[in-house]
């Protein structure tokens, strides 16, 4: 359970960070990006990655 209390205390950080003038889309942005540098933090330590070698053929094949 102490992750879910840090994701919370990441988001509650992230967002005392935003300006007073902040909107509730920029918050949820800031949230979604948050989300998914923890997620690749994540994947990265499980091992989940891909050489950059084989993000280029996957590009070059689009």
């Amino acid at each position: 359970m102490p992750q879910a209390h840090s994701a919370k205390q990441e988001a509650l950080d992230a967002i005392q960070r935003l300006p007073d003038t902040a909107d509730t889309e920029e918050i949820m942005y800031r949230l979604y990006v948050l989300e998914n540098i923890r997620r690749g933090q994540q994947d990265a330590a499980d091992g989940k990655t891909e050489t950059a070698e084989e993000v280029i053929k996957d590009i070059q094949s689009w």
